[in-house]
């Protein structure tokens, strides 16, 4: 055998024994299989009235009061599912955002290690220049590392 054929041969060996360690590895630390679907764009709740078990454990829930008063501090919380979404070393939220409207307004991140429920607090001031038509949107998103971004939306009137 030539040196060249010998190169050629130990590359292809090695190249070949990599990607089947690895696709060992990802399986044996990922063993739950994942629905690309889900990561093709927002996930929303379809139907408020008839929510499918994976929208009640990763659709944010967001618990603000109706209306505020500007310049004041009130608080909004954010939990990811309204039956809380248990986090392990191989499932686990990776975020949870607030925004008003289109404006960041807090964050909170997770590590996929504990045995957390994840559920944030948020304190808010919004000035009255935030509402000039009367009312606001919050925003909360959070990313399922096997479940993708999901999203939902609340308005509150502003005073």
């Amino acid at each position: 055998m030539d040196r060249r054929s010998f190169l050629q041969t130990a590359l292809t060996g090695s190249v070949i024994a990599g990607f089947g360690s690895a696709a060992t590895a990802a399986e044996r630390y990922f063993p739950l299989k994942v629905d690309q679907s889900l990561f093709e764009g927002i996930n929303r709740v379809k139907d408020p009235a008839k929510k499918s078990p994976l929208e009640k454990k990763h659709a944010p829930a967001i618990t603000a009061p109706a209306t505020v008063k500007a310049g004041e501090p009130f608080t909004v919380e954010v939990a990811v599912g309204e039956t809380l979404h248990d986090m392990g070393p191989a499932h686990w939220i990776e975020y949870v955002e607030l925004q008003v409207g289109n404006e960041p307004a807090g964050r909170a991140d997770f590590q996929p290690k504990g045995y957390l429920k994840p559920k944030v607090a948020f304190t808010m001031v919004l000035p009255k220049e935030a509402a000039p038509t009367g009312k606001v949107t919050l925003v909360a998103t959070q990313r399922c590392n096997l479940h993708g971004y999901w999203e939902s939306s609340l308005d509150i009137a502003v005073t």
